[in-house]
């Protein structure tokens, strides 16, 4: 996502488009997206596809897999009608099937139908893994040792969710003058440097975050995941960039980790930003459950609150110096009009006069 240029053709591999990579694909100005998914597949009403239309992107999705193997990052390609052919290889087209918005509302109905099927089975997959994981989450956890000092501090754990850079708008000010420690979860720790601040710690599987954000200076800390079979896939990045990383294996998201790292450090107040805890948060993130969310904040307990609650709770402090710098300078210009009228130089004369009779010089 993040070497999308303005005008390119963006081929993606994405089912169910969620919001989030919707909002960065109409923030990189794409020409248009082609999907080798289906935009909707009709498990839930997805929200990625109606972004897109909404900002006049053109939607495809091709259901030939050979274009995957094909295609080749930054080479040009020409989309004419419902056909896309690449430049390299002439005598290739592709065909494509056009999503618009009759379509796009059409199945989304119906994946509205779905939901409520959708819904019962993600609960029972919360309630299956519910005792599997809180025997792990609720337990002794085995927290690396970092070197950033988070005790007795405030934390703030950045997500790449939904409405993230309102929250973090938001609570700008909070950020300037508390100063807290910033942690990233994957994708998060671009959305702060974008907002011009640097992320103390990055936690994740690493396989979102910018190369940027990598080489920041930041701590970097790996998501390991508890089963053997499945290994993080931006640990091999990591190694291969040469930087300095801590493995923590453990179950759950990252960002409940990035909670619980907080928590474990001792810090004082952790606040969410971006986060995910409605339902299609979650289908969008392809969770099967939020055992691991639920109980990540049954442990955090009344530590955890909300951005939103922060920019509420939190007025922007009076600045007295920065009011008296203003005042010093609003008077200048007065001080040198008067200083400069007859009435000032006569002043200035008989002060002088003064001082000269009551000091004797």
């Amino acid at each position: 996502m993040q070497r999308l240029h303005a005008g390119d053709i963006a081929i993606i591999d994405h089912p169910d488009l969620d919001g989030v990579a919707a909002e960065a694909l109409v923030a990189r100005r794409v020409a248009a997206v082609v999907n080798l998914s289906p935009f909707i597949t009709g498990r839930y009403p997805s929200s990625g596809a109606s972004i897109l239309l909404r900002a006049s992107i053109p939607l495809y999705e091709c259901h030939d897999t050979h274009l995957a193997e094909v295609v080749q990052e930054g080479e040009t390609a020409v989309i004419t009608g419902d056909t896309l052919c690449l430049n390299r290889l002439p005598e290739a087209s592709f065909s494509l099937e056009r999503l618009d918005e009759e379509r796009a509302q059409r199945l989304l109905s119906l994946a509205q139908q779905r939901l409520k099927s959708e819904l019962r089975a993600f609960a029972q997959n919360t309630l299956e893994y519910l005792q599997e994981e809180s025997d792990a989450l609720l337990g002794v956890l085995e927290v690396p040792e970092i070197s950033t000092s988070i005790a007795g501090r405030h934390a703030v754990v950045v997500v790449r969710g939904e409405r993230f850079k309102q929250d973090l708008i938001a609570i700008r000010n909070y950020l300037r003058e508390m100063r807290p420690v910033l942690i990233g979860v994957d994708g998060g720790a671009d959305a702060l440097l974008e907002m011009g601040f640097k992320p103390d710690i990055i936690v994740g599987d690493m396989d979102s975050v910018s190369d940027r954000a990598l080489h920041c200076g930041a701590e970097l800390i790996v998501h390991q995941y508890t089963s053997t079979g499945r290994i993080s896939p931006g640990l091999e990045r990591v190694q291969r960039l040469g930087l300095p990383h801590t493995v923590w294996r453990a179950p759950g998201t990252s960002e409940d980790i990035a909670m619980l790292l907080a928590y474990e450090k001792g810090a004082q107040l952790i606040v969410a930003v971006g986060t995910h805890f409605s339902l299609l948060e979650f289908l969008e993130k392809g969770r099967r459950g939020m055992s691991s969310t639920f109980l990540t904040r049954l442990r955090v307990g009344d530590k955890l609150v909300d951005a939103k609650g922060v920019s509420r709770l939190y007025p922007r402090r009076f600045a007295w110096r920065e009011f008296g710098w203003l005042f010093l300078a609003a008077m200048m210009p007065v001080v040198v009009a008067f200083l400069l009228s007859p009435v000032g130089r006569d002043l200035v004369r008989l002060l002088y006069v003064w001082l000269r009779l009551r000091l004797r010089f």
